[in-house]
């Protein structure tokens, strides 16, 4: 078994925040779910659209699933479920929106994962994004198993 993996690093600006997205989104595939939390405004949604619209073979708008809950993407790496559950009362609406099927099938991007409770699926990757100081920076903590450490090695640098 690999040891979990772990680390931080700071993204000065909202592009910074983006270019990251884009790379982190060359090395995705099906069944892949990143969980991506932080406050109201802490870049979550900037950062799922970045890497979104990195994997889209035609441009389109990328907007928020706060009130739709789920946006589904056909991108070049395949299905893509973007969902934000911040909405959600009770993880058995996890179910009903058909996103245990997606766990397996679609690359998913998660916000405010935490609604998941014991839904969350095994092998996810966690990007926690924290506001530092004014403007656009960011404290950006990953975790996940080992195996993401190897896959993320040389993006996060």
């Amino acid at each position: 078994m690999t040891q979990p993996f772990q680390t931080e690093t700071t993204l000065a600006s909202a592009e910074h925040t983006s270019a990251l997205a884009v790379r982190l989104g060359a090395l995705l595939r099906p069944g892949d779910v990143l969980l991506l939390s932080g406050g109201i405004g802490a870049g979550k949604t900037h950062f799922a659209r970045a890497l979104i619209q990195s994997l889209l073979a035609e441009p389109e708008d990328v907007p928020s699933p706060t009130f739709t809950l789920v946006q589904e993407y056909d991108t070049t790496a395949g299905p893509l479920w973007h969902a934000d559950l911040y909405r959600l009362s009770d993880p058995l609406e996890v179910v009903e929106l058909g996103l245990e099927e997606a766990f397996s099938e679609a690359i998913c991007l998660v916000e405010w994962p935490d609604r998941l409770a014991d839904l969350t699926p095994p092998g996810t990757l966690s990007l926690e994004l924290t506001p530092e100081g004014a403007g656009d920076t960011r404290l950006l903590r990953v975790s996940g198993s080992g195996a993401w450490g190897e896959r993320l090695s040389g993006v996060l640098a």
